[in-house]
């Protein structure tokens, strides 16, 4: 595809949700939309494209879905020198080795599966790319390989799916995901005030580090409100039974997610126990 998608200045920047174009967020990161809005993925799943000022190469971070529209608008924002994945799930991956071997870059990812021609990263690793000091945060909970970058050039974090633009995030169906996840909102609440939040969906956020303290809360009342079903049922009920109860005020159609982190909850109780 010829030319390059330009994002103009970030206060004439159009607010989310923003389909078939470049929305600039910060100094270094712009946001492309896929269109593949859904309970799960909220208004879609938002693909960055980070790169410093003045720098022509840029990084993509979660291609999306398999979706020409989307991927010829992500092919103009390069050229790509690197595409990193957040976490394995498909409305982030899916498109991730089509959108590489069409671009002719890497794909790095905390699980070395989902890489091509390039090493799976590691906690702590820092990524000059793009004119950029990319930082992997490591923060499992939502799944066991999810990781933030933190931007330090920029005062920004992308979150993948850890933390949300709007609402909260799923838990992982493996074991000790809530006892990963709360350790992973104490991380994030230790950003300095003002990094601004780029989420895997939903809109940015001004203090990710709030955010997280918001999080970490709300997940304590839900643990509070799994304790007191639990008098309620026993101590040994079914996850549905325990959503009954304390999802009651949420889309029956979300209860099969929900099933999944109170599971978690569950088990991380289980384990203070």
């Amino acid at each position: 595809m010829s030319g390059r998608l330009v994002p103009g200045p970030a206060d004439a920047a159009p607010a989310h949700p923003a389909y078939g174009l470049l929305r600039t967020v910060t100094q270094a990161a712009a946001v492309v939309l896929a269109e593949n809005p859904s309970p799960m993925t909220l208004d879609g799943t938002n693909t960055w494209i980070l790169r410093a000022p003045g720098q022509a190469g840029c990084v993509v971070v979660d291609p999306g879905p398999e979706d020409p529209a989307h991927l010829d608008r992500l092919e103009a924002c390069g050229p790509v020198e690197l595409v990193v994945l957040t976490h394995r799930h498909l409305d982030h991956t899916e498109a991730a080795r089509t959108f590489a071997e069409r671009v002719s870059a890497p794909v790095r990812a905390l699980d070395p599966t989902l890489t091509l021609g390039a090493e799976g990263l590691v906690a702590g690793e820092r990524l000059g790319v793009a004119g950029l000091d990319l930082r992997v945060l490591v923060t499992p909970g939502h799944t066991d390989d999810s990781l933030c970058l933190v931007v330090d050039d920029d005062g920004s974090v992308l979150t993948g799916d850890t933390v949300l633009g709007r609402g909260t995030t799923v838990l992982g169906d493996y074991e000790g995901a809530l006892t990963d996840y709360l350790d992973s909102l104490r991380r994030l609440a230790e950003l300095p005030g003002g990094t601004t939040l780029l989420p895997g969906h939903g809109p940015d956020l001004a203090d990710a580090g709030e955010t997280a303290r918001q999080y970490l809360q709300h997940r304590e009342q839900r643990l509070d409100q799994v304790r007191a079903a639990l008098g309620e049922l026993g101590p040994e009920p079914t996850p549905r039974q325990v959503v009954e109860i304390v999802y009651a005020d949420v889309d029956e159609k979300l209860w099969p997610a929900a099933d999944q982190s109170v599971a978690a909850q569950l088990e991380h109780l289980r384990r203070m126990d």
